[in-house]
């Protein structure tokens, strides 16, 4: 069982093209893209985590939109980070879990990686090599080296797994206020 991480699909959103560059020619092309690229890569067995943001505009009032999107995501269990668009409809599909916060054991160690739709400057464990995993800024920022976006926008479309983001967090500048709130540990 494997986990992986996305952000920001905001399926059925046709304006999110727009805001974001995203090169599909309708709403409905961008979700059969995203939907594709998840299951080229998610496992019958493993969990996918969507860090905020499932669905929005007017088909994500829609019940029936909602709940035929959330029925083709792939994995064995499917679970809702609550992003600032994930309306009571979206939380409401059947997701193994729903929350605002929650941190997943996950890498070589084991360690437990904070999931939060919004980039934050400190969290449970920081000090000890967890990542932050967050969406929300779309294709504006990348992260820093110990918070990284795992937006589709920043990661062609696709779900990453814990390797894939701990591999681009030691390519990521150190965030700056670092310092200010973990004094007591440097990050390498």
């Amino acid at each position: 069982m494997g986990h992986w991480y996305t952000a920001d699909t905001h399926f059925g959103h046709e304006n999110v093209m727009r805001f974001c560059d995203r090169p599909f020619k309708s709403a409905s092309h961008m979700d059969g893209v995203l939907l594709e690229n998840m299951w080229r890569v998610v496992k019958p067995e493993d969990d996918l985590w969507i860090i905020g943001d499932f669905a929005f505009g007017a088909p994500a009032k829609d019940k029936d939109y909602l709940h035929q999107i959330f029925g083709q995501l792939p994995g064995a269990r499917q679970h809702l980070i609550v992003g600032n668009h994930d309306s009571d409809l979206t939380q409401a599909l059947g997701w193994a879990s729903v929350s605002h916060l929650k941190e997943v054991s996950d890498g070589p160690k084991k360690q437990r990686n904070t999931l939060c739709h919004y980039p934050m400057i400190t969290w449970n464990h920081a000090r000890r090599e967890a990542l932050q995993l967050f969406g929300h800024v779309h294709n504006n920022w990348r992260g820093s080296r110990n918070s990284v976006n795992v937006s589709v926008d920043v990661w062609e479309f696709m779900p990453v797994t814990y390797d894939d983001i701990a591999r681009r967090a030691k390519k990521l500048p150190i965030n700056k206020h670092w310092a200010d709130v973990e004094h007591r540990r440097e990050l390498n």
